[in-house]
């Protein structure tokens, strides 16, 4: 059994997209103060922690994840002295804070990049991933850009290309340079001297790429989207060897402070192999995602897998997130244009349920779809490249809705808004349904108290059981303690043995367990608690 007394082991993450959150200045966009307004909101869901998005100093080319100064707080989220006064009062509410790291690049404007790019014979030269060109004055190798195009640009000044492995305003820092990684330790030790406890650490296997800059080999699938990028294995350009002692270095760091928490999130289609590797041992990350949940397939076999692949591979602690501000909302993801309120109860069931650390985006708890708008209130970079076949992230990012009674959904004061708050969400609105004993966001409520009362929810073994092809089950042990769980992702009711109901039912929907036949409802659950013999 793993040491169990750290906050973040079973603990729940509320993930918080500041630009969308909430307004505070009339700008029409979400900033620090905005956050610290709706703390109360956020413990009354009973989580343990939130999580910040980027609101470091920014030109705003990727909406914070384009960074000028790691160090300082961009005027439109407000000041350091904003950041200071949300600390102390999420603190003071019993609540744990993460933020958004992101260190694989910077942005063009960073004073690291404008040095570096003036000439090849600097102080900063070699702070970037810099290359000459082919003979032929074509980019050094076939890498492609997650944005689309090449993953290089061709800089003037310095007669070479540079790597972007995002937008061409985000240069990749050169990690095989110990004077970036000791600047990059000296940025999450401001942090956490500040007080935060701990890091998301966005696309923690990109920070180094291969020495030789070999190129990527063809995906042995063949899978074919509307972006390129998914077309090649991305042997080279990540998940580099380098990267593990790296992340050594920051455990050491952060295991200096007391109770902190580093968070990976696993950038590649294929990451699970990689965040099992990456939380092995204690000389790496805390905890790490992947985007196993984030897609679109949540077949009973399919999760199962996943989970099953979980549990042979070691002793890392895994994070699971279905949603997040990079994918569309697990809603219409899973749940398809109109998700029904038992489809939402299930999938929130099925997370809660797990052995990990959990990640909730700001709005599932509201059971908000997926927005859709029109290709001139897209934002998204990643959108318009790839408009209509991908229409990007801004689906996701829309403002939230908390009272439907008041203009733009009570986020902002503003005439206009950054993203329009979409009108289906009206109804959503967390006012209305906090009022409601009913509403998805009640029901929340009720389930993140009872993963959190649960010891064997939160903190136990996870052993798959006998599934079918629309039921998962699996028990969470823990001190001879053991709660069954049961879920039915089909369209037809499922009859269950009795004997699968000893015990009390700590939270179920759909539940039919006085029939002679005992069965589960379409889209139902249940959640048991057996006591010890």
């Amino acid at each position: 059994m793993m040491d169990i007394d750290n906050w973040w082991q079973g603990g729940v993450i509320y993930q918080i997209y500041p630009r969308s959150f909430q307004d505070s200045s009339g700008d029409g966009i979400g900033d620090l103060n905005g956050i610290t307004k709706r703390l109360d909101y956020i413990v009354d869901l009973g989580v343990d922690a939130i999580w910040i998005s980027p609101f470091f100093k920014s030109p705003m080319k990727d909406f914070g994840y384009d960074i000028s100064d790691y160090c300082d707080v961009d005027p439109i989220f407000g000041a350091l002295s904003d950041f200071d006064n949300l600390l102390e009062r999420a603190h003071a509410l019993g609540l744990k804070v993460m933020i958004d790291q992101v260190w694989s690049h910077t942005s063009d404007q960073h004073a690291w990049f404008e040095e570096s790019r003036q000439s090849q014979t600097n102080p900063k030269s070699d702070w970037y991933t810099w290359a000459d060109a082919k003979p032929d004055g074509s980019p050094p190798n076939n890498w492609l850009s997650v944005f689309g195009g090449p993953a290089w640009t061709w800089d003037t000044r310095r007669g070479q290309y540079y790597l972007h492995n995002f937008l061409k305003s985000q240069p990749d820092l050169n990690f095989h340079n110990p004077d970036v990684r000791t600047a990059v330790l000296g940025i999450a030790k401001f942090w956490l001297s500040r007080g935060v406890d701990g890091f998301r650490l966005d696309v923690c296997n990109f920070y180094f790429q291969d020495l030789q800059l070999r190129s990527n080999p063809v995906r042995d699938d063949e899978r074919r989207g509307a972006n390129p990028h998914d077309w090649q294995s991305h042997k080279y350009c990540r998940n580099q060897p380098e990267n593990l002692s790296f992340l050594g270095e920051l455990r050491a760091l952060s295991d200096a402070y007391k109770d902190r928490c580093l968070m990976g999130e696993i950038g590649d289609i294929d990451g699970l192999p990689i965040m099992i590797e990456y939380t092995a041992g204690s000389a790496r990350l805390h905890t790490a995602y992947s985007f196993d949940f984030l897609g679109r397939n949540h077949t009973p076999s399919h999760l199962g897998s996943i989970l099953a692949a979980w549990q042979s591979a070691g002793d890392g602690w895994p994070t699971w997130a279905v949603g997040n501000h990079d994918f569309p909302r697990v809603a219409t993801r899973w749940g398809g244009n109109h998700p029904s309120p038992a489809k939402l109860q299930l999938f929130a069931a099925f997370q809660l349920s797990l052995k990990g650390t959990i990640c909730l985006y700001q709005g599932e708890e509201l059971g908000l779809e997926q927005a859709v708008l029109e290709f001139h209130q897209l934002q998204d970079p990643e959108g318009i490249a790839f408009w209509p076949a991908k229409p990007g992230r801004d689906g996701c990012r829309t403002p939230m809705p908390w009272d439907s009674s008041l203009p733009h959904a009570g986020f902002s004061d503003a005439a206009n808004t950054w993203l329009p708050v979409y009108a289906p969400h009206f109804e959503k609105a967390a006012a209305q349904q906090s009022r409601d004993p009913n509403s998805l966001h009640a029901f929340y409520k009720r389930l993140v108290a009872v993963r959190s009362s649960q010891p064997a929810l939160r903190l136990g073994d996870l052993e798959l059981a006998a599934s079918t092809k629309n039921v998962l089950r699996f028990d969470r042990t823990l001190a001879g303690e053991t709660v069954h769980c049961i879920f039915n992702f089909g369209a037809t009711p499922v009859e269950l043995a009795t004997e699968e109901f000893t015990g009390d039912i700590l939270l179920a929907s759909g539940l039919n367990e006085n029939s002679a036949s005992p069965e589960i409802a379409p889209w139902g659950f249940a959640i048991i608690h057996r006591k010890s013999e």
